[in-house]
């Protein structure tokens, strides 16, 4: 009889400037950088001034396995923009060596654990590259729905490449 693999336990944590190092080796993984529209070869230095002076209403959770982060979740809110204030934008991304394990699962929950029951938001939006299975069927799960798809969206890979608005309404 075969065991079934022990369930990872992620600690979710608010990020820290500290952390910028972390985001450098996240950001420095070619599928991170192939699903997002971060450009390739990351400084150290860009996650450091990023992760210590975020604009306000920014709120990023690391996912953390014995103190080692493996993935990572901007939550974006308009504090600023009173028409907008119920919205809340993601962005994420798992370490390559992590992805398919549980760990967008639990930024997820986070995240819309933070939305909810704290920041009051009604609406979860993302833009994710129509190509890429495993993240739209992550969003799915949490309740998202594919409002439409915004065609040359990205340049990737030399060609441009679509997207799916996603939301969440609460």
């Amino acid at each position: 009889m075969s065991k079934l693999p022990t369930p990872i336990n992620y600690t979710i944590r608010r990020t820290e400037p500290s952390d910028a190092e972390a985001y450098h080796r996240i950001f420095s993984c070619p599928n991170v950088i192939r699903g997002t529209l971060q450009l390739p070869y990351p400084s150290v230095e860009l996650w450091r001034k990023r992760l210590a002076e975020p604009p306000d209403g920014t709120f990023n959770l690391s996912a953390c396995v014995d103190n080692e982060i493996v993935g990572q979740l901007g939550l974006y809110t308009f504090p600023h923009q009173p028409r907008r204030k119920h919205i809340g934008q993601i962005g994420m991304a798992i370490h390559d060596d992590w992805q398919g394990k549980g760990v967008g699962s639990a930024l997820m929950a986070a995240a819309i654990n933070l939305a909810d029951n704290w920041l009051n938001l009604s609406r979860l939006e993302l833009e994710v590259y129509t190509d890429n299975e495993p993240a739209i069927a992550l969003y799915k799960k949490f309740g998202f729905i594919t409002e439409g798809t915004l065609v040359r969206f990205g340049y990737r890979d030399g060609q441009y490449v679509d997207v799916y608005a996603m939301a969440r309404l609460k």
